[in-house]
């Protein structure tokens, strides 16, 4: 009989889920970014839970506050992914009986940060002792059910964009592990990556709103495990020619002897949208995110044939399924 640590996160959920009753008419299948409940034939209430755990999430420098806001941001991205404003969360805390007061109160701060920024409230939750910090947050939101980008959708030809460029996270989580020396500049740009993360919940509600894109999640996971799972639930395959690595994440590569290419891929957490946008409706998705500020990344195709594959210099490479998972002794931080 397998223990967890051999089983992993994703297995395990298998297992579970093998044990629950399906619902009827589920208007999200299991595996996506959110879960969600009919209201009626045209609104769904749109829901999500995600814990943090202060051994397996906080690296060393990131503040109870910055841990509190993270624990909301980890959530609001999930629903940055399906294009729907979260509007209030419950927040379910395992603390430690030696915690101080100030700690309880910079965490109660970094929670509500976290929430305001996303224009959401804290309605309620619950407290119980545990021997390590455990914050749960569970977000709900109203959307029309026909708005909702699930990762189901992807056809061939399809363009393959994210909303940001990958690999500061990984270098930031190296420094701050390894206590590695790094220029004042690039230090601040990779380590704040880590400690500040931001979900693309304007860019996600407004591409939601102008109907472009086919199929989406959110990379908290790493862009590599985000285009499998995308894969998967759409039964395609991508060509990935264009790499969106962070310019700092390639600095920070080349001082340390470091493959950019693995920082870029593997990494994971740094919370930006991986999506298909239908070709016919590309300019009005630039249109889109233009209007809100954001911006969106071509870096490929959607392909008939399923697998990943890396174009970089005129060669091909395979991209790996594999991003971060709980339960897997070498991924703990």
């Amino acid at each position: 009989m397998k223990r967890q640590a051999e089983l992993g996160e994703r297995r395990i959920i298998e297992i579970i889920q093998r044990h629950l009753d399906l619902m009827p008419k589920m208007p999200v299948p299991f595996g996506d970014d959110i879960s969600a409940y009919e209201i009626n034939n045209k609104t769904v209430a749109v829901l999500k839970t995600d814990m943090l755990v202060d051994k397996t999430d906080v690296p060393p420098g990131m503040s109870l506050r910055q841990a509190g806001r993270k624990a909301v941001v980890m959530n609001v991205s999930d629903f940055a992914a399906k294009g729907v404003k979260p509007r209030v969360a419950l927040v379910s805390l395992g603390l430690p009986r030696n915690l101080k007061q100030m700690d309880i109160e910079e965490l109660a701060e970094g929670l509500n940060a976290g929430a305001r920024e996303y224009d959401c409230y804290v309605v309620g939750g619950d407290t119980g002792e545990a021997s390590d910090i455990v914050v749960s947050v569970s977000l709900f939101g109203v959307a029309r059910g026909d708005e909702l980008m699930l990762r189901s959708g992807a056809r061939p030809g399809d363009i393959v964009v994210v909303t940001g460029p990958f690999g500061k996270t990984s270098a930031g989580l190296m420094i701050l592990l390894n206590n590695l020396r790094v220029a004042p500049r690039l230090r601040k740009v990779l380590v704040e990556s880590v400690l500040t993360p931001q979900a693309r919940l304007k860019e996600g509600v407004a591409l939601s709103r102008a109907r472009c894109v086919s199929a989406s999640i959110d990379s908290s996971d790493g862009l590599a495990w985000s285009l499998h799972e995308l894969s998967c639930a759409s039964n395609v395959g991508f060509l990935i020619d264009a790499l969106p690595l962070a310019k700092e994440a390639e600095r920070f590569a080349e001082l340390h002897g470091l493959d950019a290419v693995e920082l870029a891929l593997y990494g994971g957490e740094e919370y930006e949208l991986v999506l298909t946008v239908k070709p016919e409706r590309w300019e009005k998705a630039q249109q889109a995110l233009g209007e809100v500020g954001g911006v969106l990344l071509p870096i490929g195709k959607v392909t008939s044939k399923e697998g990943l594959v890396l174009c970089k210099g005129g060669k091909r490479r395979v991209i790996e399924p594999r991003g971060y998972e709980h339960f897997m002794s070498a991924q703990v931080l």
